[in-house]
């Protein structure tokens, strides 16, 4: 089960893009948070708090308890506006959470063992990563921080898809229900020579003969001393 993780706000009044840019300015981030039974709320946050927040994973895929003024409710964050040139959190959406209900969210994968393996030992295999985050279903209570994935005993050849994944109890991976061509690679173990021939190699082109419009092949013009001689 993930820690806990407290974020501390304070609601706000003012709202609108005025409101909004001057509390960029006084070094805070403007927020709302909705959902649940309760109507959204407008609130500030610290950037600096956020700032040093957005560093760790679990900012993004834990439950958090969102502190405003003193009133703690757990919620999920769904957004996180950034400023497309400068250093900065421009605005945040968190979602509150009903403890009762599953939910889905996506968490990070962390590979463990990879030079401990078989194949991580062996020069000639090229080990890569398909994909670095999955979506889960699960109690809020249930929700892992990460997915941990071994790979101390991955061979050459070998392929780790999404039904091979050890899962926290009560964790799901929604995907999995729609099909098997739905059970991604998350990692595979192939000779790395192999995956540069597979990239480089360009099958080569194959000459034919010019058609003309009729689909038929076209015949070689004549030369210029031979067209005279045609005329004749």
């Amino acid at each position: 089960m993930a820690s806990k993780h407290e974020i501390k706000a304070q609601l706000r009044k003012d709202e609108g893009k005025g409101a909004s840019r001057r509390l960029r300015h006084a070094d805070l981030v403007p927020a709302v948070v909705y959902g649940g039974s309760q109507a959204p709320q407008s609130i500030q946050l610290a950037h600096n708090d956020v700032a040093l927040a957005a560093r760790n994973e679990w900012f993004f895929s834990s439950l958090l308890d969102l502190n405003v003024d003193g009133s703690v409710q757990k919620v999920l964050l769904r957004d996180l506006q950034r400023h497309p040139v400068r250093p900065r959190v421009l605005h945040l959406d968190f979602q509150r959470i009903d403890e009762s209900k599953p939910i889905r969210l996506k968490v990070p994968l962390h590979f463990i063992g990879q030079e401990k393996s078989p194949a991580g030992k062996l020069a000639g295999v090229l080990i890569t990563h398909e994909i670095n985050e999955l979506e889960i279903s699960c109690l809020p209570s249930k929700l892992p921080e990460y997915i941990a994935v071994d790979l101390s005993t991955l061979e050459k050849g070998d392929v780790i898809h999404l039904s091979s994944l050890v899962l926290p109890e009560g964790v799901e991976i929604p995907a999995l229900r729609l099909g098997k061509e739905h059970d991604l690679a998350v990692v595979l173990a192939r000779e790395a020579r192999v995956e540069a021939e597979e990239e480089t190699a360009a099958p080569a082109a194959a000459e034919v003969p010019a058609t003309n419009v009729k689909g038929e092949p076209a015949k070689a013009e004549p030369a210029k001393g031979d067209a005279g001689k045609a005329k004749k």
